[in-house]
């Protein structure tokens, strides 16, 4: 029981297990501009790498706003002060903690002693540039400091307006992605302001949030959905996956593009993109919530779940230090040395993770709680 003497919620395993599955698709992505490089990048692996793990950062804020949801009385008032208390321990502290170790380690590694004048410092911390995954904070600190917003949008839900604001999502994407160019704009306020929107703006994930709150309150008839209609949502997914992928081989043989142009337009905001991860969050919350699966896989993605937060933000660490590694003994990145390198990648950020977790609970608190914001109990 909670201190109200509620009945505290069960946990919901199929959210930590696609917290994992998004954390390794992050990576991929990453690992993914590292290996198109290469010149002679192999465009399959480079859409497994680019394409196929595109649902990743979107469905991070398909879980986030479940899991706020779900342990929400949507009739209740929401006390502001309190939730805004919370999410700033848990999500704001680490945030400036990681921005600065970033820009340590980049003093450190490549003396860019520039990042340390205080208006560049706070431009970065504004935007998340202070390494390129941590605009994902940034964002998700829009949406906690709007949740009032979303309170009243998941209440007053329904199948019609929902479909209404996909459409306008939609539409909103793809002007943001491919109609919006700001660079000719002379004021360099107002045009970093637009030239970085994707690193802060909310609009471009309002669906797939209030979609993940909708059906956290409504969370009784989506299990009953998940069981009546598996093969539907199954059949959904492996359409808009195939969906992203045509567009995405269309940009390549049709279009003429560059590989790189290729994934920069075969993207999550592209509208193939939205229907992909509509399908993907709900794929993989309904096999996760149908399928028993074996114990040491059960495991496995338990772990890497517990440890995706630490993970998700460590891991352009060694993708850098692998990188120079490579350098150094003259690699060249193939197919098979950029699936090392992603294993490796995968490997050395759970480890770090882990480490860093034991170690913290066993003598220094502090390192939790700066790093992944969760406080022991007292």
């Amino acid at each position: 029981m909670d201190k109200a003497g509620a009945l505290k919620k069960p946990r919901i395993n199929a959210i930590e297990y696609m917290r994992g599955i998004s954390m390794l698709g992050v990576i991929g992505i990453h690992v993914g501009s590292q290996y198109i490089v290469n010149a002679a990048a192999n465009i399959h692996l480079v859409a497994v790498f680019e394409i196929f793990t595109r649902f990743s950062v979107p469905i991070f804020f398909f879980i986030s706003a479940f899991g706020l949801f779900y342990n929400l009385d949507i009739n209740k008032s929401l006390n502001y002060k309190n939730f805004m208390k919370k999410r700033a321990r848990t999500v704001i502290v680490p945030y400036v903690a990681w921005s600065l170790l970033y820009v340590v380690f980049y003093v450190w590694r490549y003396h860019a002693f520039s990042l340390l004048n205080p208006l560049q410092l706070l431009s970065m911390l504004f935007f998340g540039t202070a390494c390129y995954q941590l605009y994902f904070m940034v964002i998700l600190i829009w949406f906690y400091l709007l949740m009032p917003l979303w309170k009243y949008m998941v209440k007053h839900s329904s199948c019609i307006n929902l479909t209404v604001l996909l459409v306008l999502q939609i539409a909103f994407d793809y002007y943001s992605s491919f109609v919006m160019n700001p660079y000719g704009i002379a004021n360099p306020v107002l045009r970093d302001l637009l030239v970085y929107r994707l690193n802060y703006w909310v609009m471009h994930y309002i669906f797939i949030f209030v979609l993940g709150g909708y059906l956290a309150v409504h969370y009784d008839d989506f299990k009953i959905f998940m069981k009546h209609y598996r093969l539907s949502i199954a059949a959904f997914f492996f359409v808009s996956l195939l969906g992203l992928l045509a567009y995405y081989y269309y940009c390549l043989f049709i279009e003429n593009y560059t590989v790189l142009e290729a994934i920069n337009t075969a993207h999550q905001l592209s509208p193939a993109g939205v229907f992909y991860t509509i399908g993907a969050s709900i794929f993989l919350f309904s096999e996760f919530y149908n399928c028993k699966l074996p114990r040491l896989l059960e495991k496995a993605f338990s772990l890497l779940g517990r440890h995706s937060y630490f993970a998700y933000l460590c891991h352009p660490v060694f993708i850098a230090l692998l990188a120079a590694v490579m350098v150094k003994l003259n690699m060249v990145m193939t197919a098979y040395n950029s699936i090392a390198f992603y294993l490796g990648t995968v490997v050395l950020s759970v480890i770090a993770a882990a480490v860093c977790r034991y170690f913290s609970q066993k003598y220094w608190p502090i390192l939790n709680e700066l790093t992944i914001g969760v406080y022991a109990k007292r």
